[in-house]
C-alpha cells in the first residue's frame, strides 16, 4: 500500500518550515516591542463555546471537525478550533478578566472541513487581540500593528480594505424582516452571498436604494464616508456606525495610511461589530480582523469592548520563501574531506565555537557542494583552515579557530 497524506493536509518541507519560522519571529518580535504577550489555547475546546449566541453560522457548523467527549455515560462535544479568537475569549473570562487592558498575541492552527480536498484543513494563523479598549485608535493601532509586520516580513505592497459590520446590521435592521428570516438573510451574508440584500424589498423603497448605495461604496478617503454621512435618507440608527467608520478612517489619513473602502469585502463576520478589515498582498489574501464588542459576554464573560487580527501563515510562507532563503545563506559549513579522528575532533571543536559565536553551522564529512555563503575546510596540513566566502569568490587561510571565526565576523 502506497502512504499519502490525508486530503487538505500539507507537509511542511524545511524550506516551508523554515519560512514559518522566520514569520513567527518576526510576528513575535513586532508584537513584543508593542507591548502584546503570548498565549496558547488547546487544541479541543467545548462545541458551545462556538455556537453560543450564533457565532457560527449553519454553514459554517457544518465544517466543524467535532466529536464527543464521553465521560460515562454523558459527554460534551468537542471540537479542533475552528477559530482563534474565540478560544482567546475564553481564556481571558477565565484568567485575565481582572485586567483592564489585555494585549495578547498567539500563533496557532484552525480547523475546517473542506470536502475537495484542494484546500488546507489545518490552517496556522498568527493572531492578535486588544482586550478592554472601545477607542477607535485601538483599532487603528491594530491595523498598524500588522501593517509593520508585514513590512518586516517584506511581502511586497500590501492593500487594506476596510469594511463595518456596525453599518452592515443596522442596514440589515432597516428592512424589517421578522426574526427568522433576518437570521437567514445574515447566514447568506456571513458566507459571502452580498447579492441577497439587493433581492430583499424593503417596504421603504429609500432603504432599498441605500442599501445598493452601501454595496457598491468604494473609497479611498474619510472625506468619502462624511459625504454619505449627510445624505438626507440616512437614517438615525445608522448614524453612530458611520461615525465611528468615519472616525477611524480620519485618524488613518492623518498616519497617512492608505485603504480602500469597501463594505462587500469582508466575510464571516458573524461576531463582528464594528469595523472589519483584510489585508492582501500580490493578489493573496494574508490577513482580516475587526472589533468584537459583544463576543465577551455572548460566550459568559461580563460587557468588555475588543478587536483582534489575524494573518494567515499559508498563503505568506510563499510570498516570502525567498527572504528566507537569503538568510539561510548566512549560516556557515564546515567542510572535512578527511575523516581522520584529528580532523573530525577538529572540525566538531570548530561547529562548537562558531555556534556559540552565534553562528548557524552544519557539519559535512561527504564533500557536498553548499550554496550557503561561508565553507570552512578542515585541512590535515598547516594551516589547519581554509575560510572560502563563495559570495565574494575568496579564500583565506586561517591557523586558529579564533582566526577562522574573526575572518567570518570580519568580512561579513
Amino acid at each position: 500500500m502506497t502512504s499519502q497524506k490525508c486530503k487538505g493536509a500539507r507537509d511542511l518541507l524545511p524550506k516551508d518550515t523554515e519560512a514559518f519560522r522566520f514569520i513567527e519571529d518576526v510576528f513575535r518580535r513586532s508584537c513584543l516591542s508593542w507591548g502584546y504577550q503570548e498565549v496558547r489555547t488547546p487544541t479541543l475546546e467545548y462545541l458551545y463555546l462556538f455556537t453560543a449566541a450564533g457565532t457560527l453560522t449553519p454553514n459554517m457548523l457544518s465544517k466543524v471537525y467535532s466529536f464527543l467527549d464521553w465521560d460515562g455515560w454523558s459527554g460534551e462535544r468537542v471540537v479542533l478550533r475552528p477559530d482563534g479568537t474565540i478560544p482567546i475569549a475564553r481564556l481571558y473570562i477565565e484568567n485575565l478578566s481582572q485586567q483592564e487592558i489585555a494585549r495578547l498575541f498567539y500563533v496557532t492552527n484552525v480547523f475546517a472541513f473542506e470536502e475537495t480536498g484542494k484546500e488546507n484543513r489545518e490552517r496556522w494563523q498568527c493572531g492578535v487581540e486588544l482586550i478592554g479598549s472601545d477607542k477607535p485608535a485601538s483599532d487603528v493601532e491594530l491595523i498598524l500593528l500588522a501593517i509593520e509586520t508585514l513590512r518586516s516580513l517584506n511581502v511586497g505592497d500590501v492593500q487594506i480594505q476596510l469594511s463595518h459590520a456596525g453599518v452592515l446590521k443596522a442596514l440589515l435592521k432597516e428592512l424589517k424582516l421578522n426574526p427568522d428570516k433576518e437570521i437567514r438573510l445574515l447566514d447568506q451574508v456571513f458566507d459571502g452571498n452580498w447579492q441577497v440584500l439587493t433581492e430583499t424589498k424593503p417596504s421603504n423603497s429609500d432603504i432599498g436604494r441605500l442599501i445598493s448605495l452601501f454595496l457598491d461604496l468604494r473609497g479611498k478617503t474619510s472625506g468619502f464616508l462624511e459625504n454619505l454621512k449627510a445624505l438626507p435618507q440616512i437614517p438615525v440608527t445608522l448614524k453612530p456606525a458611520l461615525d465611528n467608520f468615519s472616525e477611524i478612517a480620519s485618524l488613518l489619513d492623518a498616519l497617512s495610511c492608505n485603504y480602500r473602502i469597501d463594505i462587500t469585502s469582508t466575510r464571516g463576520f458573524e461576531y463582528y461589530t464594528g469595523l472589519c478589515f483584510q489585508f492582501s498582498a500580490r493578489g493573496e489574501k494574508i490577513g482580516s480582523g475587526g472589533r468584537y464588542d459583544n463576543l465577551i459576554p455572548l460566550i459568559g464573560g461580563k460587557s468588555t469592548p475588543a478587536c483582534g487580527f489575524a494573518l494567515y501563515v499559508d498563503p505568506i510562507i510563499n510570498l516570502i520563501q525567498p527572504q528566507a532563503k537569503r538568510k539561510t545563506g548566512q549560516g556557515i559549513l564546515v567542510k572535512c574531506d578527511k575523516t581522520t579522528p584529528d580532523s573530525i575532533k577538529t572540525s566538531f571543536q570548530l561547529a562548537q565555537s562558531l555556534r556559540q559565536a552565534g553562528y548557524a553551522t552544519e557539519l559535512d564529512f561527504s564533500g557536498r557542494q553548499s550554496d550557503w555563503r561561508w565553507i570552512i575546510a578542515v585541512q590535515e596540513k598547516p594551516p589547519p583552515f581554509l575560510v572560502i566566502d563563495q559570495a565574494r569568490n575568496q579564500k583565506k587561510e586561517a591557523s586558529s579557530i579564533a582566526d577562522a571565526i574573526k575572518t567570518v565576523g570580519g568580512s561579513a
